[in-house]
């Protein structure tokens, strides 16, 4: 996939050596944003293998993502990514789908004046009857399937059935064309001490000329491994939120703010410190696959050993250097989301290059 290689190198040409809290050094930069066309294929990327383990796991954390849950329990018995960031009994301190699912809604002495929410909705509601010709009853029908009553008698909102209620023409006064769907896994207070808040915080969905498209806004992009399965991820999304609503998946767009690749531990990290500029000049002059691949060689000959695979940028420019292959298809069967599982997802036709190793650093 083409945006994919041109992410790495616009990344490699215009880097900015950062330290992080990790211990793997990085080369970052500032917003990169790009398109794909999801009418064209799934966009797996090709150049690598994320077949078998990787893509059960991502199929099984995507559901666990829908089910709201904000524990690991279940989710452990498929695919241990998220280990790491969990305490024995398998709670996070934040889940992506715990908020989609189950927003707070804040109650009683927690409301501030003035605010409206679907549980103090009486100046709203007066409002809404006026200006649109409801009854009471209407309003309160159509609000009621998006809120969650909690075990300990909090109320949630459910941001998921909110979206494909309005795209089916459901919501009592906003059209399938409203430009306000958006859905938000991005609590600021959480955000503020979590061990690791959301990086794929935020997602709006957006009609045109009956295709859905989805918009993804990303505070931080491990490109060599955490991007590809945000892009496989989100258009997956796209695709199973499209099915409950009768329209044709459309275009994907992604913006991360932060994209970097890493670079490596200690003398290996620092060795692109110093060689940065050049590193970068190498990249500018660079357009062939022989030419990446000479990139690679000169890093592998002047850079620190190091055992583990922390430094993704000779992987990544093996990557570029190969040529995308024809994208798979993807099927989902016909079901509401929360009926959904491992099975009813079959990916078809994927013919990728070898895999590359890389290590994550937590």
């Amino acid at each position: 996939m083409r945006q994919y290689h041109n992410l790495v190198k616009n990344i490699l040409e215009d880097a900015n050596y950062r330290e992080n809290r990790t211990g793997v050094d990085t080369l970052s930069t500032f917003s990169q944003s790009y398109k794909i066309d999801l009418q064209d294929g799934f966009p797996l990327l090709t150049t690598k293998d994320l077949s078998g383990y990787r893509w059960r796991s991502l199929i099984h954390e995507l559901l666990w993502y829908f089910s709201g849950e904000e524990h690991i329990k279940n989710l452990r018995e498929h695919t241990k990514i998220w280990d790491a960031w969990a305490d024995d009994e398998g709670l996070l301190p934040t889940a992506y789908g715990r908020f989609w699912r189950r927003y707070p809604i804040p109650e009683d002495e927690d409301l501030l004046q003035g605010e409206w929410w679907p549980t103090n909705q009486e100046e709203w509601m007066e409002k809404a009857e006026n200006q649109y010709d409801l009854s009471e009853q209407e309003i309160k029908e159509g609000i009621s399937r998006w809120i969650n009553k909690e075990e300990d008698g909090r109320k949630t909102f459910d941001q998921i059935q909110y979206v494909i209620d309005t795209l089916n023409g459901k919501h009592p006064y906003r059209s399938e064309n409203s430009r306000r769907l958006v859905i938000s896994a991005w609590h600021p207070a959480n955000a503020s001490v979590s061990k690791l808040p959301p990086c794929h915080f935020t997602w709006v969905l957006n009609v045109q000329d009956g295709k859905l498209n989805t918009h993804l806004t990303q505070r931080s992009g491990d490109t060599a491994l955490g991007i590809p399965f945000n892009i496989a991820a989100y258009a997956l999304i796209t695709k199973m939120i499209a099915k409950q609503t009768d329209l044709e998946p459309g275009k994907f767009s992604h913006t991360i703010v932060d994209s970097h690749i890493y670079c490596g531990k200690e003398e290996r990290g620092k060795w692109y410190q110093e060689n940065l500029e050049q590193l970068k000049q190498k990249m500018r002059d660079a357009d062939s696959s022989e030419d990446y691949l000479d990139v690679k060689e000169w890093i592998e000959e002047e850079a620190p050993e190091q055992e583990e695979p922390y430094d993704h940028v000779p992987g990544l420019l093996e990557q570029i250097s190969r040529e995308p292959r024809k994208k798979p298809e993807m099927a989902v069967e016909d079901k509401k989301i929360d009926d959904m599982g491992y099975e009813d997802f079959e990916l078809k036709n994927y013919n990728p290059h070898p895999g590359i190793k890389f290590s994550v650093a937590e």
